[in-house]
């Protein structure tokens, strides 16, 4: 009988113990293939506060709503300095910097952090675009080895586990028309990084890993409007499709060549700001204002709107993207939960998130840009204001609670968590925060809002946004800007004051105040409103400026 000497067996030991303790990594925008849910592990937290299950908190060398990345026991995130911190005082786009920061896991401290000069000029830090997210917003991917960043104008670049910058390729220098800038993340196939450039050069554009050689490049006017991120599916052993949503459609595309396999048309949308997510072949995907939702096959060829489609609906996301789990679909827009059959479509049910600092003004804006993640059971959903909700994944999605980290209005989170071994890691404009299950009961004066049971709804008022509503309630039509106005001008006086102004909103509408007498009118809110949504019904042109290019990437084959 074989015995292991005592070095042999510690040894054994040791490789035992280090493998139970090793964590699935959460590599790209959303985690694995962007699906937003995180591997089975230890148990993820339920409540936490500032003295409470937070394991570790690092401050960040600039501003950003890039979503953390975590490899091995290492976390990287991007952040931005230099300009465009303060709205009254931007400051020169010269000082602009790009920064790749690279972390402990363990311990929140900084391993590296490297800084890049921004190629300039770039989208100036005014109106409301650029002013929401800033100039880090795309997500970085890594290999396990190296880590890719994508900084718009400035180019797409990589680094070695050292910081080590091994090549910088740039991949447009465009803007659109509204100069909202950009955010679709890039993403890795084989020896290929995959890098939607929509706003830089409506395109979508394979990198070599190694050396950053373009290996393909695509064109296409259905690019513009488009901030999403593309996922890749699995059609059979032989094919794989890289799929993304764009403004009324959803393109396959071949990750090899760049080539269109097949596209599926939704209803007419002039922008698509979410990302599909995928399950066993099938593609689902909501759309924004107007509201569009849709399941289709992947495969086929061509136009497969009549051969491939499951299903539509009319439901509505806004900027997250949705949760897909055990047949349900949870997405989240302005302060209300829907919950989906993903089979059939159906509604069943919708409620809306109670508790938070916000206002009720402040929820009907469209705010919040982070997405839904998952994990051990939970949804967890981050406001822009800090509120972040964890909620049980079944059929009426139970909050369990709302936590904070900070005092309201002292930090922005704008970023989509990550979760890795049972631990959260959530970014905000200042600081990057690592949530555990510590053991540890936050204190009554710590806690985030008193948690109430939602009820669910089936649309209307309470729900926030009814079917068909939600453009007019995120301000897209007349009637909404004019609805908008009114629960804004509290006196009545047909005047929007500083002070009736949401906090968070009020450095986003100063230009509407075009004649600079401290208040808006109702007409300056209506033209503003129509400027900040791409002048709809005011011949706004979604391409002006853009070269002429097709609506789609050529067909393959």
């Amino acid at each position: 009988m074989y015995r292991l000497s005592p070095a042999s067996l510690l040894i054994t030991v040791c490789v035992l113990i280090s493998a139970s303790t090793v964590h699935a990594d959460w590599t790209r925008f959303r985690g694995p293939n962007g699906s937003g849910i995180g591997a089975d592990g230890p148990s993820t937290p339920v409540r936490w506060g500032p003295s409470a299950n937070v394991k570790w908190t690092a401050e960040l060398p600039g501003a950003g709503v890039s979503c953390p990345i975590v490899v091995g026991d290492r976390v990287y995130v991007t952040c931005y300095s230099g300009y465009g911190l303060d709205r009254a005082n931007p400051g020169d786009q010269k000082n602009l910097k790009r920064h790749l920061v690279c972390m402990d896991r363990r311990t929140g401290e900084q391993i590296w952090n490297k800084s890049v000069d921004a190629v300039l000029p770039e989208d100036p830090y005014e109106g409301i675009g650029v002013t929401a997210h800033g100039y880090a917003t795309h997500t970085p991917v890594s290999d396990g080895e190296n880590v890719y960043v994508f900084f718009g104008k400035t180019g797409v670049l990589a680094f070695d586990k050292d910081g080590k910058q091994l090549w910088q390729t740039n991949v447009g220098k465009e803007s659109d028309p509204r100069r909202w800038g950009s955010s679709s993340s890039p993403i890795l196939y084989k020896n290929l990084l995959i890098v939607p450039a929509t706003a830089e050069g409506e395109a979508m554009i394979g990198l070599d890993t190694k050396t950053g050689k373009e290996l393909w490049h695509q064109e296409a006017a259905g690019f513009s409007q488009c901030w999403g991120t593309p996922i890749l599916v699995e059609v059979d052993k032989n094919r794989t499709d890289l799929v993304i949503g764009v403004a009324s459609e959803i393109w396959g595309i071949n990750p090899q060549t760049g080539k269109l396999r097949w596209y599926c048309k939704m209803s007419k949308s002039n922008e698509f700001c979410s990302s599909v997510v995928a399950h066993e072949g099938v593609i689902y995907a909501i759309g924004g204002r107007g509201g569009s939702s849709i399941a289709v096959r992947v495969g086929g060829k061509g136009d497969v709107t009549s051969s491939h489609v499951l299903w539509t609906g009319r439901d509505s996301s806004r900027f997250s993207t949705p949760i897909l789990y055990k047949d349900r679909l949870y997405s989240f827009a302005n302060d209300v939960a829907t919950i989906i059959d993903a089979k059939t479509g159906e509604r069943l049910g919708r409620s809306r998130l109670e508790g938070g600092s916000g206002g009720s003004s402040e929820r009907r804006m469209g705010g919040d840009y982070g997405s839904p993640i998952l994990a051990d059971g939970k949804v967890y959903f981050v406001r822009q204001s800090g509120d972040m909700f964890v909620l049980k994944a079944d059929d009426k999605l139970e909050q369990l609670a709302v936590n904070r980290l900070t005092a309201a209005g002292s930090e922005e989170f704008s970023a989509t968590p990550a979760v890795s071994g049972g631990e959260l890691f959530i970014r905000s404009n200042k600081r990057l925060y690592c949530i555990a299950a510590l053991g540890q009961t936050p204190k009554k004066s710590e806690s985030g809002a008193v948690v109430k049971k939602p009820s669910a709804e089936s649309g209307g008022e309470a729900s926030g946004e009814g079917r068909g509503r939600g453009r007019r309630g995120e301000g897209g039509g007349r009637g909404g800007r004019g609805n908008m106005f009114q629960r804004f001008d509290a006196n009545k006086d047909g005047k929007l004051s500083k002070d009736e102004i949401p906090e968070r909103m009020r450095s986003r509408m100063e230009p509407m105040d075009t004649d600079k007498d401290g208040v808006i009118s109702e007409e300056e809110f209506r033209n503003g409103s129509g400027r900040m949504f791409g002048g709809r019904g005011r011949g706004g042109n979604p391409r002006e400026g853009r070269p002429e290019r097709p609506q789609r990437p050529p067909l393959e084959g």
